[in-house]
């Protein structure tokens, strides 16, 4: 014959689904939002080409070589 004891298993652990769940519903909106809402703008500091050091260097190449 089986005797069923009342109380809770010391073999399953103690979560509380709800809080882990919204915990994870908050990290999730979190890093949604620092994604979406990412201040820098890669385009902003795109450079279009040679800069005036560059081209300083190519005029003195130039004159030295004339």
């Amino acid at each position: 014959m089986t005797t069923l004891a009342s109380g809770t298993s010391s073999t399953l652990p103690h979560t509380n689904a709800p809080s882990g769940l919204l915990d994870e519903i908050r990290a999730f909106w979190r890093q949604f939002f620092v994604a979406a809402f990412d201040p820098y703008r890669p385009e902003r500091h795109y450079m279009r080409g040679p800069g005036p050091a560059c081209a300083a260097k190519r005029a003195a190449r130039t004159t030295l070589s004339q």
